[in-house]
């Protein structure tokens, strides 16, 4: 075959979830992807979201199964030795759509070909395939190294900590957060004081957010609890008690990738402009929450589209951003919130 080498790798990566702007809810889901040739093979499928097979939350055997297809030690899910590359990431049916290869050997090295959308058990490679991505041929033994360290501690990738310490003084608007977080995927406990919560406990945090309420002494009492733990936490303060909001800031702090593996690196609000920057094309939703001067929320949708690389400016309706008001910029990888700045 014909196919020049290109390197392999993978990367830990997350689809954000969160409360979206007509009420549904957006799952939350951790999953290792491909990396080709130092770049993440989802970012050359500008509008999709998607997940590898290789998720955090599916059973150990499961996982190892996945990785043993990939190693070409078990049979194609799939006619024609295809193997499904990026799958839906609610429910993984192929009748969702799905990214699928054909996955051989070539001697000792491995070659991923005829990249397709394919919906049922055949697919139309005219039709449906991504004749710009591949073929890519990668070395045999670093191959079968990266995919072989996934499973050789316990059976799957480490588990992220994506719990979320919560911490406020009101408590319905704490317990409507933890329910939302719960719906997405993203476990979530209420607590006054963490300098009574066990250190094991502590561990397993990703975040701890604070209300607006909570003052600094406090705050200082609960970080101290942590580092006394030996565990590095991502603090979240709450910019209002909108839902939505909080969900996508605590979505923001778990999201440990570099910044160079994301698709959303830039959100700004000033001047009845929203400055979004965006490293690959993909689908951007910008929304806007508002209080108004009796605490009720207003939502509004800025933009939803696809955007190519770079910075764009989006105009800002000033009815939608009119006194205290925040944007939350959204991608199927990642989200950015900031408050828009007064003219």
């Amino acid at each position: 075959m014909s196919a020049a080498y290109a390197t392999f790798g993978l990367a830990p990566a997350t689809r954000a979830g969160g409360v979206l702007a007509d009420g549904g809810y957006q799952v939350h889901r951790d999953f290792v992807d491909f990396v080709v040739d130092g770049r993440p093979l989802l970012f050359q499928l500008s509008d999709l979201d998607a997940v590898s097979p290789l998720a955090s939350d599916v059973p150990p055997a499961i996982f190892t199964a996945e990785v043993r297809g990939l190693l070409l030690e078990a049979d194609a899910p799939l006619p024609d030795g295809r193997f499904v590359i990026y799958g839906c990431p609610e429910c993984a049916d192929l009748g969702c759509g799905a990214v699928t290869a054909v996955i051989e050997r070539d001697g000792d090295d491995y070659v991923w070909r005829d990249f397709a959308w394919q919906t049922d058990e055949h697919v139309d490679l005219e039709r449906n395939g991504y004749h710009g991505i591949g073929p890519f041929r990668f070395d045999g033994p670093g191959y079968r190294a990266a995919l072989a360290a996934l499973i050789e501690d316990a059976g799957a990738p480490p588990a992220p900590r994506r719990r979320v310490l919560l911490i406020g003084a009101r408590v319905a608007v704490l317990a409507r957060l933890a329910a939302a977080l719960r719906a997405i995927g993203v476990g979530a406990d209420i607590v006054q004081d963490a300098r009574g919560v066990p250190a094991e406990e502590l561990r397993g945090y990703g975040a701890v957010a604070f209300g607006r309420a909570v003052g600094e002494a406090e705050r200082a009492a609960v970080c101290a609890a942590f580092e006394r733990a030996g565990v590095e936490v991502a603090q979240v303060d709450g910019l209002a008690p909108i839902v939505p909001l909080l969900v996508a800031q605590i979505e923001h702090a778990l999201d440990r990738s570099p910044l160079a593996r994301r698709r959303l690196t830039g959100l700004v609000a000033a001047g009845g402009v929203a400055g979004v920057d965006v490293t690959s094309p993909c689908r951007v939703r910008v929304t806007a929450y508002r209080l108004d001067r009796l605490s009720r929320t207003h939502t509004h949708e800025v933009f939803d589209g696809v955007l190519e690389p770079g910075h764009h400016r989006i105009p800002l309706d000033p009815r939608a951003v009119k006194g205290e008001s925040y944007l939350v910029a959204r991608t199927s990888g990642g989200v950015l919130v900031r408050p828009v700045e007064s003219r």
